[in-house]
């Protein structure tokens, strides 16, 4: 049997990286959790993938935290405390939209927009060429990019997703999917505490927030939204077997760049190996100044 994440973890998470509400103007809410507000240092928004949530960032946070970096982590539309978007099937429009809101709630100026699998998507649309937020995303980061399967050619390959998704969900529910995550999400060399860790986040996810985050993997298409408008770098763990590092080198190749490999880490690789994430991000955050 697995074993728990231990309550001592949980409370690091509370001491260190507690969640809270931001309020937009429309209603909605959006659960951040944040390290290092009032630094000086680069700021970094991170955006987590479809089984997972702001708590993920934990260790990478606290990395960056030490080295002068402000960070906030959302729980995307449907996560956590977030309030989900509207529409049943939206699009990477609608997480961008709920992006800029909580950008504009927090006042953030300049900041570097970090995207891990899932996230990807909401990034990638954030950074676009004729977005709004463009000109406040000093750089942007892919890590394991979800592509998405809403590019033509691919209708095969979304309907086999969505009902393999969908099947998953109601035939074994979140508990099930979370016992077993790490055993794809992480590569077989991580430590027990992440796969804790990996277990944990996914046990906390909303099945209706899940379900609208499914048809936006279904529908989406990073690619379109790419070279973005701002600098940018890719990365991907080594032995991802998730978005492999062939299908990350892709969209690398489509920004006019090589992909960077993160060695001995699977799909989750800021979870897996903080460090090298960590340094990366500092890495990007020194080449915008």
């Amino acid at each position: 049997m697995n074993a728990p994440l231990a309550d001592s973890e949980l409370a690091r998470l509370e001491a260190n990286f507690a969640a809270r509400g931001v309020a937009l103007p429309g209603g909605e809410v959006v659960s951040v959790r944040e390290c290092g507000a009032g630094s000086t240092g680069p700021v970094f928004v991170c955006l987590h993938g479809i089984g997972s949530g702001a708590a993920s960032w934990l260790d990478t946070a606290l990395l960056l935290q030490a080295q002068g970096a402000r960070v906030i982590a959302w729980d995307a539309p449907g996560y956590g405390a977030s309030t989900p978007v509207v529409p049943a099937q939206p699009t990477a429009a609608d997480y961008a939209q709920r992006l800029q809101g909580l950008v504009d709630a927090l006042d953030l100026e300049q900041f570097v927009l970090v995207g891990h699998s899932l996230g990807a998507i909401t990034a990638g649309h954030a950074a676009r060429p004729g977005s709004p937020l463009a000109s406040r995303i000093g750089r942007l980061l892919l890590i394991s990019p979800a592509a998405g399967y809403g590019a033509p050619g691919k209708e095969e390959a979304q309907q086999r997703v969505r009902l393999q998704r969908f099947a998953t969900l109601h035939n074994e529910g979140v508990a099930a999917m979370a016992a077993k995550a790490d055993q794809r999400l992480l590569s077989a060399n991580a430590s027990e505490l992440a796969r804790q860790w990996v277990r944990w986040n996914m046990g906390r996810l909303h099945e209706a927030g899940y379900a609208q985050a499914v048809e936006l993997l279904c529908g989406a298409d990073l690619l379109a939204d790419l070279p973005p408008a701002v600098p940018v770098h890719v990365a991907c763990g080594a032995q991802d077997v998730v978005t492999t590092p062939e299908s990350c080198a892709v969209v690398a190749r489509r920004c006019g760049l090589q992909l960077e490999l993160l060695a001995d880490a699977g799909h989750a690789s800021y979870v897996e190996q903080p460090q090298a994430v960590a340094a990366l991000l500092l890495r990007e955050a020194a080449n915008q100044a």
